[in-house]
């Protein structure tokens, strides 16, 4: 079998390096069978026959056209969780920023050089028009618990603010690592309605794009202060604006800076350093590659953003085939049937589903001919077949 090649389109982590030991692992290797990538942007990229997998070395995916990818039976990975303490532990710097006027404040000081003996009396004289408040005892609402949410509501909670979250698909592990402390709201809307601060936590979709617009901050309490660590077109940066100007909004701290926000007098722009941090990065890329690699030699599925998660643990003696494919009726009876129509037997199976789209992992007696494969292929709804 010839040596598998990974291309990394942005730099990566050294830690994955002894994950992919054995692998054509390189940043300008041609037709490769898995892509490790972080921010570089995948539109215009076009997958050769042999490419599988995508393994995204964080939890974004808007840089990856993931449906399209579905389609050609190509995984998506990410890697939830993994940047999780570094993002919050920036919102909770955003936190203390939101509350007092410390940039404006530090920024002002930066003016006084050159006054000499008479900074201190300056100092003294000026700070007044940088007071600013105590998070203590303000009501945070944290749309979205993530891994990021769930550790930036426990943190919060932790100094001493109350917490409201919400968030429709709550996983049971998340909820689990939820503070009992943090009230649960069924919507949106009480967390507009009810909060000092609000952070944001969750993906892009066509649910969630421009979801902080008019409407919506006129719900909420005058002098709000919005943090915004997940994705910039979350907010409607037009209205956004327009509610910093009449100080509806208090302040709005966003990881994503535009031409439109920068300058805006309470607007806050971070240069996206939600997970710019070496231990972040460290464990993006080492999850990533196992992810993937997981994938490529055994079929097996964690933390995919367009396909189902599915595992069978691996029996060296039996042969295996990956088969990604429609959920749709039958579709599994038919592709058994073709195996079992050769005389092979089926020794272990697992399959799970999510949307449009499944994938069943199967075991057989004996090597996985390419007879079998073309037999599997030929079922309609099927998208990709391998032998791993």
């Amino acid at each position: 079998m010839s040596k598998k090649k990974i291309l990394k389109l942005n730099a990566i982590s050294p830690l994955a390096d002894a994950i992919f030991a054995g692998y054509g692992y390189s940043d300008s290797c041609e037709d490769p069978d898995g892509i490790m990538v972080r921010s570089a942007q995948m539109a215009d990229y076009e997958p050769g026959e042999n490419l599988v997998a995508v393994a995204r070395a964080g939890a974004g995916t808007n840089n990856i056209p993931v449906a399209d990818y579905a389609e050609k039976g190509i995984v998506v990975f990410n890697t939830p969780g993994a940047n999780a303490n570094a993002v919050k532990e920036l919102v909770i710097c955003e936190l203390f920023l939101g509350g007092r006027k410390i940039t404006e404040a530090i920024d002002w000081v930066k003016s006084l050089k050159g006054e000499g003996e008479l900074v201190g009396k300056l100092v003294e004289k000026g700070k007044s028009k940088f007071v600013g408040h105590e998070i203590t005892g303000k009501l945070l609402g944290v749309i979205g618990l993530g891994a990021i949410g769930v550790a930036v509501a426990n943190a919060a909670y932790g100094l001493n603010m109350e917490v409201m979250g919400t968030d429709p698909f709550l996983s049971t592990m998340n909820a689990l690592a939820l503070s009992p402390h943090i009230t649960i709201a069924p919507e949106r809307e009480d967390i507009y309605k009810k909060c000092d601060f609000i952070t944001l936590h969750v993906p892009l979709n066509g649910d969630t794009r421009g979801m902080i617009n008019a409407k919506a901050i006129e719900k909420m309490k005058d002098g709000v202060v919005i943090i915004n660590n997940s994705r910039g077109e979350l907010v409607n940066t037009a209205d956004m604006i327009a509610a910093l100007e009449s100080g509806k909004v208090g302040r709005y701290i966003t990881d994503f800076p535009t031409a439109e926000l920068i300058g805006v007098k309470n607007c806050i722009c971070v240069p996206h350093l939600g997970a710019s941090t070496p231990e972040a990065e460290d464990n993006c890329a080492v999850m990533a590659a196992h992810e993937l690699v997981d994938y490529i030699e055994n079929g097996n599925i964690t933390n995919s953003v367009n396909y189902p998660s599915v595992y069978l643990a691996r029996d060296e003696e039996k042969g295996r085939v990956c088969i990604l494919h429609r959920n749709v009726k039958n579709i599994i009876t038919k592709f058994t049937s073709a195996i079992s129509g050769q005389g092979i037997n089926i020794a272990h199976m697992a399959s799970s589903s999510r949307g449009e789209y499944a994938c069943s992992i199967l075991e057989i007696d004996g090597a996985v001919a390419d007879k079998t494969v073309q037999e599997i292929k030929a079922v309609e709804g099927v998208l990709r077949v391998r032998a791993v």
